[in-house]
Formats: structure tokens, C-alpha cells, sequence
């Protein structure tokens, strides 16, 4: 006897309707902010959300050079890397990292909690981070949010 009134939904690429959305990152903290913007890329926020599909929106972060972080940690912590050579591994503190490169903290600190597989590396390339307050993404005619 067949008595539910409703049926799971289960999202495909065919189905999910992907949105851009414009995340500004000023005075933000990093990690609370990049949590949100995981949350986002993976679609968790979205009725449909299916784990084993890329149903998330994609998301523009601006102003990457002006995010925060609480405490000593921006001399205090410490980025581990490997170059592949014996002896090869190299630390980097995030004030080091964001004098080259400002937008590789807040892209680092969004891959670390997305999924170690396939799908978390092809939800990353959904994300966009640029330094300064301007994006080449406004035909998409993305949506502002803030957290």
C-alpha cells in the first residue's frame, strides 16, 4: 500500500538550477566566512541538495585582501607545503601569503572544507576571489549577500 504524499527528489546536473551570487569580503572573519561560502558552493542551503551532485550556486568573493583574522594568526599561523623535493617542505604565515597573493587565503581556507574527492574539486572551480572590490562577472547579473 502506497500512502506517502510526496517523493524524495534527487537532483541531477540536468535539473539543478545554478545561481552567482557576490559575497564581499570586508572585515570579515575568514574562517566564519569561508564556512558560509562552503555552505553555498555545496548547495547545502538549497531544498534539493543532493550529496553525490554539484547542485551548488557559484559564488564571487570580492575584497579578499581585506578579510580578518582573530587573534596572533596572521603572524602566529603557519601554511604547510611541499614542493616534491627531499627536504622540500615550506611554511608560509597568511600575512606572507596575502602580500603575494591576497585571494589564496580565502580560496585555501574554502577548499579545506569542501569534500577530499572529485566532487569537492570540481565544486571549487565554482568559486571566483579577487583582491580588489571589481569583478568581470557581471553579466551573469550576480546577487549580493551578506553574512
Amino acid at each position: 500500500m502506497d500512502t506517502l504524499s510526496y517523493k524524495t527528489v534527487s537532483a541531477n546536473s540536468a535539473t539543478v538550477q545554478k545561481d552567482w551570487i557576490v559575497v564581499d569580503a570586508n572585515g570579515e572573519i575568514l574562517g566564519r566566512l569561508a564556512s558560509q561560502i562552503a555552505k553555498i558552493l555545496r548547495g547545502k542551503h538549497k531544498p534539493y541538495f543532493t550529496p553525490h551532485v554539484d547542485c551548488g550556486d557559484n559564488v564571487i568573493v570580492i575584497n579578499a585582501d581585506k578579510v580578518r583574522l582573530t587573534g596572533k594568526k596572521m603572524t602566529d599561523k603557519e601554511y604547510v607545503r611541499h614542493t616534491g623535493h627531499p627536504g622540500g617542505q615550506r611554511f608560509a604565515t597568511p600575512r606572507e601569503i596575502m602580500e603575494k597573493h591576497p585571494h589564496r587565503v580565502v580560496e585555501m581556507a574554502v577548499k579545506g572544507m569542501l569534500p577530499k574527492n572529485r566532487l569537492g574539486r570540481r565544486i571549487f572551480t565554482n568559486l571566483y576571489v579577487y583582491a580588489g572590490g571589481e569583478h568581470p562577472h557581471s553579466a551573469q547579473q550576480p546577487k549580493e549577500i551578506t553574512f
